[in-house]
């Protein structure tokens, strides 16, 4: 009965492991996601500065290519 309920964790433990082992990207997917969304991030830093320091006239709209 002991075997039986060892047995039974094991294989529930085993179950929960090999859940991770497939990541939804590959590592090179994950690096360019990132890439992009620091890009991002950076042109709206620069916009922020911009209007800060009203280096460019006031708008709502950011001149960079957001898709």
């Amino acid at each position: 009965m002991k075997l039986l309920a060892l047995l039974f964790v094991l294989s529930g433990m085993l179950s929960l492991l090999t859940a991770c082992g497939t990541p939804g990207y590959s590592a090179q997917e994950r690096n360019q996601q990132i890439a992009r969304n620091w890009a991002y991030d950076w042109s709206q830093a620069s916009d922020d500065w911009d209007h800060l320091l009203l280096l460019r006239p006031s708008s709502k709209l950011t001149i960079w290519n957001v898709q």
